[in-house]
């Protein structure tokens, strides 16, 4: 856990007139925004695997885009009414280009689609961040467990730790060895990379490939839900605290939650608001005028990240880690609520 920086404070201020580009660190993520946003341009989109194409983005200027770090994201707003959250897979070195993979997802909310069908090369797309809370942590080794799409940013990931001569490992999971994006790549990884196409192997053996955990070792894991709690509920009871680290796509389900009324009281202003029972913290607050930046709007992505002055908090994001939510330092506005009375915060 990072130091507390007034983040909130800094991405209060930054609007369309703002030039520079600046790395915000919160308690929890790292956030580089270039005037908060920046135009790109489809510079090429290919196929990445079955129904997985990969989009590269260039500055709609040509400049430099905002640095980045293994497991970062960037929000890509495709229309008024679509912005969706891709994870970055590219070298984090290239200043001139972002990619990103996306899935088509038939069941979706309408963005991959968008992406597929109408997004063609040439047209441009305004991209927030990036957004980085799947940070890559100091480890003496690392186990990263990727299904479906979530190799975007193990992806990434596992080429810095190859850099740094960190032992690794990786276990990845598809429908089919044709669906899954990167798989020569890392298959060429010869005793590193467990390649694991579900219509060969069946399900992941996660309880042997889980099976003895070992202190220093750093556990990630993306993938659809199903595999993360799948994961967690082995991890969580015999793994070190603090190994686990994961991203998600979706948010967790949250059991017996309760929505009571509460106050918010802006740290900067003594202003107070009252939340409702039937409405968010974020929505007061751009009620009463008071914008901080969103984008996923239901927990996941991290950006409304506010830090907590006073009071206690209902965490229902599906960003921090139970660790993270027990020191009650920060709170993704969208979705969490308070436990308290009046809760105040650093806005």
């Amino acid at each position: 856990m990072q130091n507390k920086i007034e983040s909130n404070i800094t991405v209060k201020i930054v609007n369309e007139a703002m030039s520079k580009t600046e790395t915000i660190s919160g308690a929890i993520s790292d956030i580089t925004l270039e005037e908060a946003h920046f135009v790109a341009r489809v510079a090429a989109k290919v196929v990445g695997a079955d129904d997985v194409v990969l989009l590269t983005l260039v500055a709609d200027d040509g400049s430099a885009l905002a640095p980045w770090t293994p497991g970062a994201h960037v929000d890509l707003v495709l229309t008024d009414e679509l912005t969706r959250q891709y994870s970055l897979c590219g070298d984090p070195s290239d200043a001139a280009s972002y990619t990103v993979g996306v899935l088509n997802e038939a069941a979706g909310r309408g963005g991959s689609r968008f992406v597929h069908e109408t997004l063609e090369v040439g047209d441009s797309v305004t991209v927030r961040g990036p957004r980085n809370h799947f940070r890559l942590v100091e480890a003496e080794g690392y186990l990263f467990i990727a299904g479906g799409i979530g190799i975007t940013p193990i992806a990434a990931m596992i080429r810095e730790v190859e850099a740094r001569n960190k032992p690794w490992t990786l276990v990845y999971g598809g429908r089919t060895l044709s669906s899954m994006m990167f798989h020569e790549e890392l298959g060429a990884y010869a005793g590193k990379t467990t390649l694991w196409p579900k219509d060969e192997k069946g399900r992941m053996d996660l309880p042997t490939i889980l099976g003895n955990p070992a202190a220093g070792t750093a556990v990630y894991v993306c993938g659809p839900e199903s595999l993360l709690v799948a994961v967690e509920s082995i991890c969580e009871p015999t793994w070190p605290a603090g190994a686990l680290h994961l991203e998600r796509f979706t948010p967790k389900t949250i059991e017996g939650a309760v929505d009571v009324e509460f106050e918010i009281e802006l740290a900067s202003s003594g202003q107070r608001f009252t939340v409702p029972a039937d409405k968010s913290v974020l929505r007061v607050l751009e009620e009463n005028g008071v914008r901080i930046l969103s984008s996923c709007g239901e927990g996941t992505c991290g950006t409304c990240e506010t830090e907590i002055i006073e009071g206690t908090v209902d965490h229902r994001d599906s960003v921090l880690t139970p660790a993270e939510q027990a020191e009650n330092v920060c709170m993704m506005v969208c979705v969490s609520r308070a436990s308290c009375p009046v809760l105040v915060l650093d806005l």
